[in-house]
């Protein structure tokens, strides 16, 4: 999987926790939650989202690499590359 698949994958889960966010315009390298009105709630239904979909563990003292669809590529795509 490219990093592009990977942020678009995280696009795909965010669109369906918030449905009502314009996800066009998300810059990849400012903080998910400043852009968009994500609560906590929301990150971890992300989290759980990669989990259930994808078999994507992402344990709690990493979540901070998933602040942005930046650092979430380059924390996630080498884990599904690992999936193969």
């Amino acid at each position: 999987m490219t990093k592009d698949a990977c942020k678009k994958l995280v696009i795909d889960i965010i669109s369906d926790i918030a449905p009502d966010e314009d996800l066009s315009a998300i810059k990849p390298d400012v903080r998910l939650r400043d852009q968009l009105q994500l609560d906590s709630m929301d990150f971890l239904d992300i989290v759980m989202e990669l989990r259930k979909r994808h078999g994507i563990e992402v344990p709690e003292a990493d979540y901070m690499q998933l602040a942005s669809l930046d650092s979430c590529a380059e924390y996630l795509t080498p884990k599904f590359q690992a999936k193969g």
